[in-house]
């Protein structure tokens, strides 16, 4: 290629870059600023909500919690005491035993004094065999399914099969949600009973908060660095990300630790996705475009109050894991809904949330790792100085602090779950150190993902726990 064509070709490239970059954070400020008042405005409709009157109430809903547990004899019984606890009248707490090949059945049999019950189930939704039912006498509103091994989302349909109750929850077996986080995230469901579809709420990192009997008694801040900045992602994710495409009602992701559905509504679509990567993303893009094929209307909603608490990686081994199978994941849902890229069929959904995920989620490790590479070029080809580089990564990076920044200015001034000045000091300066080393590392993971991808992997891999008592 003559010198003239590749100098015009690295132009160009670097033209798109900053296009990209300039309508990626343009995005993301408008994002931010819809949560923000959205945020503001939720919080002025609840704080002097009266929550002992929805629960006395005789139109609250009953529900269902389902929690696919695999392998988490370390955290299950602190899970399940703190489901019990809930303030709520009427619900069910049905645990699925995964085919766990540790002790996580026998911890639950020990804790609950289980026995097993014949059970007549009606299959509404796939799932692999159930081997058997269990309840405990002394809670009732406990039930614990034992099944052949076949993945989260088979487990979510088996416990779906079993549920008696119109609302489902699902749950993590590694977190443990607030008491009174059924009756915030069922409100809606009061409120607007034929077109509330799905409700998320939020999810916070329990590493280095003070747990007691399966409650959070105390949110803190771990002292390791991996699950501080995973703190600082996760409010930003939630709070500004979340809670701007939920006032767009183009919400494509309620998150797989806590979500909430009318039980009608997921199993008119099929129930999960067996074998699915992201089987959380993948029912909300799919119950998404059920019902705008259907001409109904609808809506899918994430509060950032209901909090569900819960165990993040404390080791890169398996942080990487979990990034990688949460790219593939997002890979996977995009691809098999691809049908409603830029579909004006689709709404708000088609024409902006859909694009939004494919160009500034799926495919922004590759543009990002394209950067790394055209930028040293430009500057030895001397079509970039070293100044205009240098503003540009400091740009770059000031616009990821400001946004997590003001992710945290907003769960300060609205829920206050880290009061002391020393925690808000740590999550800001988190949010600074995130870019120089961790951005790269996820990166990497997401890039790994994307392969992973296309050679036809589905392995979950394994996600170790330390356990609630040791936070």
């Amino acid at each position: 290629m003559p010198q003239g064509d590749g100098n015009l070709a690295i132009l160009s490239l670097n033209l798109a870059f900053l296009s990209y970059f300039i309508a990626i954070n343009t995005t993301y400020f408008i994002l931010l600023v819809i949560s923000y008042f959205s945020v503001l405005r939720y919080q002025r409709r609840t704080e002097n909500e009266q929550w002992r009157r929805i629960i006395q109430s005789p139109l609250t809903l009953p529900v269902s919690i389902i929690a696919p547990a695999y392998n988490e004899e370390l955290t299950i019984e602190d899970s399940v005491r703190s489901l019990l606890m809930l303030e709520y009248p009427l619900y069910e707490v049905i645990v699925v035993n995964d085919g766990s090949k540790d002790k996580t059945l026998e911890k639950l049999r020990t804790a609950f004094n289980l026995y097993q019950i014949p059970a007549d189930i009606e299959e509404r939704v796939p799932c692999k065999k159930i081997l058997g039912v269990y309840r405990s006498p002394d809670n009732p509103n406990l039930v614990v399914v034992d099944k052949i091994n076949g993945g989260k989302a088979d487990a979510l349909n088996a416990g779906i099969n079993v549920s008696r109750y119109p609302l489902i929850c699902a749950i993590d077996a590694d977190s443990l949600l607030e008491g009174v986080s059924l009756l915030r995230v069922t409100k809606p469901f009061l409120e607007k009973p034929e077109k509330m579809v799905a409700v998320g709420g939020i999810v916070r990192v329990a590493n280095g908060c003070t747990i007691e009997g399966g409650r959070v008694v105390r949110a803190g801040l771990s002292r390791a660095w991996l699950p501080l900045i995973q703190t600082v992602e996760y409010l930003r994710a939630f709070l500004f990300g979340r809670s701007g495409w939920s006032a767009l009602n183009s919400l494509l992701i309620i998150s797989g630790a806590f979500s909430f559905f009318r039980k009608d509504v997921v199993v008119a679509v099929g129930g999960y996705r067996q074998g699915s990567l992201g089987e959380d993303m993948e029912l909300v893009v799919r119950i998404h475009r059920y019902l705008r094929e259907q001409k109904k209307e609808y809506e899918i909603l994430f509060l950032p109050d209901p909090i569900c608490w819960t165990e993040v990686p404390e080791s890169l081994k398996t942080l990487g894991r979990q990034r990688n199978r949460w790219q593939r994941g997002l890979i996977e849902t995009l691809s098999i809904h691809r049908k409603m890229m830029l579909n004006p069929k689709y709404g708000t959904v088609g024409m902006f949330a859909f694009p939004y995920f494919v160009f500034f989620e799926m495919l922004s490790p590759l543009v990002e790792l394209a950067g790394y590479i055209v930028a040293p070029i430009s500057y030895a080809l001397g079509m970039v100085d070293l100044a205009f580089f240098g503003l540009f990564l400091t740009a770059a990076i000031l616009v990821g602090v400001v946004l997590s920044t003001m992710s945290v200015v907003l769960e300060e001034i609205s829920f206050r779950r880290y009061p002391g000045i020393s925690d808000i000091a740590k999550l800001v300066a988190a949010s600074l150190l995130e870019n120089f080393g961790y951005r790269q590392l996820t990166l990497l993971w997401r890039l790994k993902g994307t392969w992973d991808y296309l050679n036809g992997k589905t392995a979950w891999g394994k996600m170790e726990r330390k356990g609630f008592a040791r936070n």
